[in-house]
């Protein structure tokens, strides 16, 4: 049996390796630059007069938030959000004060209820989405009567069924950020 004593890292014949170094640029930027990429992303479709697209950085933060809890602290949703408020089109300072209201929230409901599991993270992700589209769009500064609520309807329900999908797409970003820094 041959195992190095010396050194940060030691292997056997196997090939496993114990007290493995992870990227520190992989472990804290993933999520980061996924939340920016996904306050991007809706910039790339052709504007309509009804929203349809999702808000899919506020999606990427919320579900960060939910699939892997400690690693965005919960001011992250001020810089985050600052960010969004540039590209988004909504006035400045809504993303800053909904996204942080959001993580203070998912911070309160999950230390309510401390158990986890599917179901409990649809309905606080579906219930924290649709509050914040509402609330959106009550800063948007438009009309608030039945016409807008009806305008909101469908970008509700396709980020609603969206959840589970961008939900299943961090997990998969984790697992990337979690990879080792050298295979060898």
């Amino acid at each position: 049996m041959n195992i190095r004593t010396r050194g940060p890292a030691r292997r056997d014949e196997y090939g496993s390796r114990i007290n493995r170094e992870h990227s520190k640029v992989l472990a804290y930027g993933i999520p980061s630059f996924s939340i920016l990429l996904g306050s991007l992303f809706p910039i790339f479709f052709v504007a309509t007069a009804v929203p349809l697209v999702p808000p899919l950085g506020f999606m990427m933060l919320v579900s960060w938030r939910l699939v892997r809890p400690g690693i965005l602290p919960i001011w992250a949703g001020f810089p985050l959000g600052l960010f969004d408020d540039l590209f988004s089109g909504h006035p400045f300072g809504s993303a800053i004060l909904l996204w942080s209201l959001a993580m203070i929230a998912i911070e309160l409901i999950e230390a309510r209820f401390p158990w986890r599991g599917f179901l409990q993270d649809w309905l606080t992700g579906g219930f924290v989405m649709v509050v914040f589209l509402v609330f959106a769009a009550f800063l948007s500064g438009g009309n608030m009567g039945g016409p807008m609520f009806k305008a909101i309807v469908p970008q509700i329900l396709l980020t609603l069924l969206m959840l589970p999908i961008v939900s299943r797409l961090v997990a998969r970003l984790d697992r990337l950020r979690l990879t080792r820094l050298r295979a060898s």
